[in-house]
């Protein structure tokens, strides 16, 4: 199959890849430079992807992920077609091992959302929708880090931007409608049982 007709297994199999011909280990700058030739959702996915897998209980590993997340989504709400790191982020090292993990971890649910997402409901991921797409995804990476005392709890948030970056790659209007209406919900229930 193509990348066209398995958009997200493309990510996946893009980022190990990337693992194995970086043995050594792989700079964030790099990474997402070579990732980010396909879209910034594709880069998105990834650090989004990777809190959801058991990597989300190593220290401040959640708080990275949604370091970039926010970087990402500020971007991609600004309109640029090409990510910009900072030189702090950039030169930080990703152990080729735990990419390598990590994409094996999520290799059944990649493979399950390729074969449950499609152009669905397109007109929700263009504007004006797509900014409150990318705005919660926003949101979503800047609670990361302070749910980081909490472990694996950022692996919901990343649940959700996970989802939202697969509904922009895929242009699945479906699968923003349903993963923001069940956030909105969620958070509507969390607001009325602090009252």
């Amino acid at each position: 199959m193509t990348s066209a007709k398995q958009p997200v297994e493309h990510v996946l199999k893009e980022t190990s890849s990337l693992a194995r011909r970086n043995r050594g280990g792989i700079t964030v700058s790099r990474f997402t430079e070579e990732l980010g030739q396909t879209s910034l959702p594709a880069v998105l996915a990834v650090p989004a992807m990777a809190v959801v897998t058991p990597l989300s209980g190593v220290p401040l590993f959640s708080s990275a992920c949604g370091a970039l997340i926010c970087l990402i989504s500020v971007q991609m709400l600004m309109g640029r077609r090409h990510l910009w790191i900072p030189g702090w982020l950039g030169r930080r090292r990703i152990k080729a091992d735990a990419v390598r993990k990590g994409a094996a971890a999520l290799r059944r649910s990649v493979r399950w959302l390729d074969r449950h997402s499609g152009k669905r409901l397109a007109m929700l991921t263009r504007q004006p929708f797509l900014t409150v797409i990318q705005a919660v995804c926003l949101i979503c990476g800047a609670m990361m880090p302070l749910l980081e005392i909490v472990p694996f709890s950022s692996s919901v948030l990343g649940g959700v931007v996970s989802l939202l970056a697969v509904a922009m790659l895929t242009r699945d209007g479906l699968i923003a409608l349903l993963t923001l209406s069940a956030l909105f919900a969620a958070a509507a229930a969390l607001a009325a049982g602090l009252v």
